[in-house]
């Protein structure tokens, strides 16, 4: 924190050199996520927002739609709860380019960049404090689909492989929320953009159905989304299935997401608005 501190006081005239490196950016990175984070106990109905949206829909697919589905409220639920831990994750990182957004558009990102911080510190602080948002989701996903009637089926060790592969998604997944939220002239565009681009992940996927019920040609476009891959990688490390070859997927998504999209959130972010 003490980047973001001593700037702010350097005397006027005076010129602070930039911090840079890998620990520097990191430090300033938390500095910035910390912030982010302490804005919620001023408005925490962010936390209710986030955390109602999963119970709402594993009781809709428990309730409503496990019958059509599967004809058997625990089947289904073995099956559609990892799809909504994905699900979960593409809706936060769809808030993550609406307050984007809202931070260029307020300012404060012009502030930012007269201190001597790392250029990526205030983009990967965002997507970091949108973290805990996902993991509050996702705890909470998980606790709702149990008292349904969900297990996980494997073994609990491997919640924390869950978790980290999880992470490791959404933070690549991230940056393209963070080039859109740059993009988007006014919050509402980002919003519009945001969600119409991230839903679609979910329901051309294996999400909520599975893959080999779908058109043959709809079936070749399903298995090229990271979000499938993604939960084909959940479903088998908590309840059953291949965790290898989704697994791997995933990650090679990933890297891919974040080599696209990096670079040009950098350069968005870079460029005078």
């Amino acid at each position: 924190m003490t980047a973001v501190a001593e700037s702010t006081s350097t005397p006027p005239g005076t010129t602070t050199r930039r911090q840079r490196g890998p620990v520097a950016t990191l430090r300033q990175s938390a500095t910035v996520a910390w912030r982010q984070l302490v804005q919620i106990k001023h408005s925490p109905e962010q936390l209710v927002e986030v955390g109602i949206q999963p119970v709402i829909f594993v009781f809709l697919f428990a309730f409503v739609l496990s019958g059509q589905m599967d004809g058997d409220r625990h089947t289904y639920l073995q099956f559609v709860v990892p799809g909504l831990i994905v699900q979960s994750a593409v809706l936060v990182t769809a808030r993550t380019a609406i307050a984007m957004n809202g931070d260029v558009t307020s300012g404060i990102f012009d502030r930012f960049r007269s201190l001597p911080i790392s250029r990526t510190a205030p983009l990967i602080g965002r997507i970091v404090a949108d973290y805990v948002m996902l993991v509050w989701s996702v705890v909470l996903l998980l606790a709702f689909g149990m008292l349904l009637s969900f297990r996980i089926e494997t073994s609990w060790t491997r919640l924390l492989p869950m978790f980290l592969l999880l992470l490791v998604f959404s933070f690549c997944l991230s940056w393209a929320a963070v080039y859109a939220g740059l993009l988007a002239s006014n919050p509402e565009n980002v919003q519009a953009l945001a969600f119409g681009l991230m839903l679609p992940l979910t329901f051309l996927s294996s999400v909520f159905v599975r893959t080999d019920t779908m058109p043959g040609w709809l079936q070749a476009v399903v298995n090229l989304n990271p979000v499938s891959m993604l939960a084909d990688a959940i479903r088998g490390l908590l309840v059953s299935g291949p965790i290898a070859a989704p697994v791997t997927k995933t990650l090679i998504a990933s890297l891919v997401l974040l080599a696209i999209f990096a670079p040009l959130a950098l350069r968005a972010y870079h460029r005078e608005r």
